[in-house]
């Protein structure tokens, strides 16, 4: 199929967790182009495969290859970690795609870490919740602070992408700062999974005061809870509220 880009989630990293969809359209492009390190989690399962890769930061250059590719005649996948609409490359690409008309584009979703990490907690998001990105590096913080405090204000479950690096070691301890400020309760149940879906995958549950003092890192997801979020059999769990319309749950 000439003149197709996808644009392909691979999930948290395991090939156990990229789904059907996404292997179809990895099989059926003739080009996959990505992240290295993202090329290098599916580059073994297709060894005859051309591949094309950049560095970190270098996201819109990817997204103009990966379409005069496809424009070229050629059927090629654009590979992202998680989903490829949340926080992935389908943005971008799509935003760019109006110069390749010709293009035909199919955008594969993919198990985002929000997904991936909650399993690992237990049910985290079972009601609703806010996923929200700690890098400053496309965002300034003063928005991101903002969102954080709407996001306590309106007792959501959050998701934390990005949670620190070497240049941001402080963002989470402020994050929960912001959180504590508007009106958290230390004690709210939170967790995080480290490594999700490959090896040495690590999850913890803590209380929010314990999380602010957490050393995490770029490959950690954090889960802070609504004030309805409960540690079940030392799982973290957030009621969607059936029990109130049914009893209590046996």
């Amino acid at each position: 199929m000439a003149n197709k880009l996808y644009i392909v989630g691979l999930g948290p990293g395991g090939e156990g967790f990229m789904t059907a969809q996404a292997r179809a359209a990895l099989e059926a492009a003739e080009v996959l182009c990505g992240y290295t390190v993202y090329i290098d989690l599916v580059a073994h399962l297709f060894p005859e495969k051309e591949t094309y890769t950049t560095p970190m930061r270098r996201e819109l250059d990817r997204c103009r290859w990966a379409l005069e590719t496809a424009a070229g005649g050629r059927t090629v996948a654009l590979v992202c970690s998680g989903d490829a609409g949340v926080y992935g490359m389908a943005g971008p690409a799509l935003q760019l795609a109006a110069q390749w008309p010709d293009v035909e584009i199919e955008v594969v979703a993919g198990v985002t870490a929000a997904l991936s990490g909650g399993a690992v907690l237990g049910a985290p998001l079972a009601h609703d919740f806010c996923v929200i990105s700690l890098s400053d590096l496309l965002t300034p913080w003063e928005v991101i602070e903002n969102r954080l405090r709407c996001a306590a204000m309106g007792d959501f479950s959050i998701c934390l992408y990005n949670p620190a690096s070497h240049k941001r070691k402080d963002y989470l301890q402020k994050a929960c700062d912001i959180l504590l400020a508007a009106g958290k309760d230390p004690e709210t149940v939170c967790g995080y999974v480290r490594n999700i879906g490959r090896d040495g995958e690590e999850g913890k549950m803590v209380s929010l005061a314990q999380l602010r003092g957490a050393a995490l890192d770029m490959f950690t997801t954090v889960f802070i809870g609504s004030s309805t979020t409960l540690c079940v059999s030392g799982r973290m769990v957030t009621p969607r509220g059936y029990e109130r319309k049914q009893g209590p749950c046996a």
